[in-house]
C-alpha cells in the first residue's frame, strides 16, 4: 500500500467542494485531531477528481463529499484503511463499485470512500473443486468483465445475472442481484460459493456456507453493513451458444400474471431459462413506454389493429428466452411451441429473435447507448424497486400501473414473478412473505429539466406509490431500500431486525461501514484500559 503523509492544506485540496454533512459527520478539516492525523496517512493512489466522483452516484439525487477517496489494490489495503478508521473517533468507510446506487448508499460524507474498481478484473482465476468450476473474481469486477473472461477463455459463465452488466460483483451480492433467471436459479446471492470479507474491525476472513457461515449469509444482501467483499467465488456452467428471445402482448393483467406464474412454476427441466415482463403504455405516441418498446429485434413492426378498442391505458409484455445450441438438432422451436401454446396472449402480437447468448445478456447496453446520446443517462434517476406479493400484485396493477403511472415513466416498468423458495432465508435480504412475489422496477430515464419533468416531481410520485402500498396493506418490500429512520428500517426487516442488529454489533461494532445507507450511527472507538 502506498501511503503518503499530507499536510492539512494538501488534504483540503483533495475535496475542494466538501461541505458539512447534515448527518453530523465532520469533514476532514473539522475532524478531531486524531481523525485528521489518520486521514493524512490514508492516501492510496489518489487521482484528481476521485473525491468529486465519489460525492455523486447514478441516481443524481444526493451529493455527499468524502474527506478522501482511495484506490485499494488488495484486500490488505482495504483492511488497513478500515483498521485505521476503526481506531478513530468518527471516521466512516464506504465501498463504491461502479457508482450505480441511486440514493447515496455508497457515499461517506466526511469519511473515506474505497473505489473497489481498483481491485478489478485483473484478479480472475478459474478454480475447479470436485469436478465443479468456479470463478474467483474481485469484488470490484464488473459482471460484464466476468462474462467476457469466462466465455472467451473457458466457454463458461455464471447462471444468474442482473439485466445491466456494468455493476460490480460486490455491489450486487450486497443487495441481491435479480434478473429473469432468478425464478430458476435464484438471485445472485444464491449463486456464490465463497467470499473474502474485510469486516468492520479490519480483519480479513474467508467464509462460505461451511466456514464462518453466519458472516457469509450476513454479507449476502447485507447492504454493505457487515463487511467489504474483496473476492467472490462464483459457480460457472458451460455457456450457452444461442438464445431464442420471445415477447408476447397481453391486454389483461390477470391473464399476464397467471401465465407468468405458470411458467416460473414449471419443472426446471422443462422450462424457459429466462422469464421477465413489463407494463407499457397503450399508445403509439410514446417511443420509450409505448408500442415501440415491445418488438424484438427493435424496430420491428407493431400491429395495433390486434388490440381491441376497449383495452385500457396500459398493456403488458411477457418476455421469455430459451438457450439452445444451433450446431445441434436442439428442437428449440418445438420446445418453445409446447410451452407457449397454453398461454393467453394476444395472437398476432408475437415477436421473436435468435441471438447469441452474450448478445442477449448485453441487451441493455443498447439502451444505455441511446440514453447517453439523448442526455437522459446524465439526468437524475429517481428509480423505485419493489418486491410485491403475488396476493397483492393485481391491486398494485389497478392502483399504480393503471392509475398513478398510466402515462408511463419515461423508462421501463418491469413486473415479473419470482419464487421465494429460491431465496435463502439465512441471508440478510428482506423479501415478502408469499411463496411468489413480483419485482416491480420503475426505471426512469427522463431527460434533464426543463426538457423533462423536475426530479422532485418524480420523487413525490415514488412516495405516492409507496404510500399506496402501505395504505392498502400490501405485503411488499423495497428492493435496494433506502430509509432515513431506525423505525423504518426495523419495519423493513420485520422479525429479522434483531438478527440484523446483532450481526452489526458482531461484525462492525463501531458502525463505520456503509454510512450512506443511514441504518446505524457511527459509534466512537473504545480504547482498552
Amino acid at each position: 500500500m502506498m501511503i503518503a503523509y499530507l499536510d492539512q492544506q494538501q488534504q483540503r485540496r483533495l475535496v475542494p467542494d466538501a461541505e458539512p454533512e447534515a448527518s453530523g459527520v465532520p469533514s476532514a478539516a473539522e475532524s478531531p485531531d486524531g481523525d485528521a492525523a489518520l486521514l493524512r496517512v490514508m492516501e492510496l493512489h489518489v487521482a484528481p477528481g476521485d473525491a468529486c466522483a465519489a460525492a455523486a452516484d447514478f441516481g443524481g439525487m444526493v451529493r455527499s463529499s468524502p474527506a478522501v477517496a482511495l484506490r485499494p489494490a488488495t484486500a490488505s489495503d482495504v483492511a488497513q484503511v478500515i483498521r485505521l478508521a476503526a481506531s478513530s473517533q468518527r471516521l466512516t468507510v464506504a465501498a463504491r463499485g461502479n457508482g450505480h446506487s441511486v440514493a447515496g448508499q455508497a457515499m461517506a460524507g466526511g469519511g473515506v470512500v474505497l473505489d473497489m474498481r481498483a481491485v478489478g478484473p485483473a484478479s480472475m482465476e478459474l478454480v475447479r473443486v470436485g469436478g465443479a468450476a468456479y470463478a474467483d473474481v474481485s469484488g470490484g469486477a464488473l459482471w460484464e468483465e466476468v462474462l467476457d473472461w469466462g466465455v472467451k477463455n473457458y466457454r463458461l459463465s455464471p447462471v444468474s445475472w442482473t439485466d445491466y452488466l456494468d455493476l460490480t460483483v460486490g455491489g450486487t451480492l450486497s443487495n441481491g442481484g435479480i434478473s429473469g433467471q432468478a425464478f430458476k436459479h435464484g438471485p445472485q446471492i444464491s449463486n456464490v460459493a465463497e467470499m473474502e470479507i474485510v469486516t468492520g474491525d479490519g480483519d480479513c476472513h474467508v467464509c462460505s456456507p461451511c466456514i464462518l457461515p453466519d458472516l457469509f449469509y450476513a454479507v449476502l444482501g447485507g447492504l454493505g453493513q457487515f463487511g467489504v467483499i474483496t473476492r467472490a467465488r462464483i459457480p460457472m456452467q458451460p455457456s450457452p451458444l444461442m438464445v431464442k428471445w420471445i415477447r408476447v402482448v397481453y391486454e389483461r393483467f390477470e391473464e399476464y400474471a397467471a401465465d407468468a406464474e405458470y411458467l416460473v412454476n414449471r419443472p426446471e427441466s422443462d422450462s424457459f431459462d429466462y422469464v421477465e415482463g413489463f407494463a407499457f403504455v397503450n399508445s403509439a405516441e410514446d417511443p420509450v413506454n409505448g408500442w415501440a418498446s415491445v418488438p424484438v429485434p427493435p424496430g420491428s413492426g407493431f400491429d395495433p389493429s390486434r388490440i381491441p378498442p376497449e383495452s385500457g391505458p396500459v398493456l403488458y409484455c411477457l418476455e421469455v428466452a430459451l438457450h439452445y445450441d444451433h450446431l445441434l438438432d436442439d428442437n428449440v422451436d418445438r420446445r418453445v411451441g409446447e410451452m407457449m401454446r397454453p398461454l393467453r396472449y394476444t395472437r398476432g402480437l408475437e415477436f421473436a429473435a435468435d441471438v447469441g447468448y452474450v448478445e442477449f445478456l448485453a441487451r441493455v447496453k443498447r439502451a444505455e447507448e441511446e440514453a447517453r446520446a439523448n442526455g437522459s443517462w446524465a439526468a437524475p434517476h429517481p428509480w423505485l424497486n419493489l418486491l410485491v406479493s403475488a396476493r397483492d400484485i393485481a391491486g398494485f396493477d389497478r392502483e399504480v400501473f393503471k392509475g398513478i403511472l398510466r402515462h408511463g415513466i419515461g423508462g421501463p416498468m418491469l413486473v415479473y414473478p419470482m419464487l421465494r423458495s429460491k431465496w435463502d432465508a439465512r441471508t440478510s435480504v428482506a423479501v415478502p412473505e408469499s411463496d411468489i412475489f413480483y419485482l416491480v422496477a420503475l426505471l426512469r430515464f427522463s431527460k434533464p429539466y426543463p426538457e423533462g419533468p423536475p426530479a422532485e416531481e418524480l420523487v413525490a410520485q415514488n412516495r405516492r406509490i409507496v404510500d399506496c402500498c402501505r395504505s392498502n396493506g400490501y405485503d411488499f418490500k423495497l428492493y435496494l431500500p433506502h430509509y432515513k429512520t431506525e423505525t423504518e428500517w426495523a419495519h423493513h426487516f420485520g422479525d429479522d431486525w434483531p438478527r440484523f442488529v446483532e450481526r452489526k454489533s458482531r461484525y462492525d461494532p463501531t458502525a463505520l461501514l456503509s454510512p450512506g445507507q443511514k441504518i446505524f450511527s457511527r459509534r466512537a472507538h473504545e480504547s482498552p484500559l
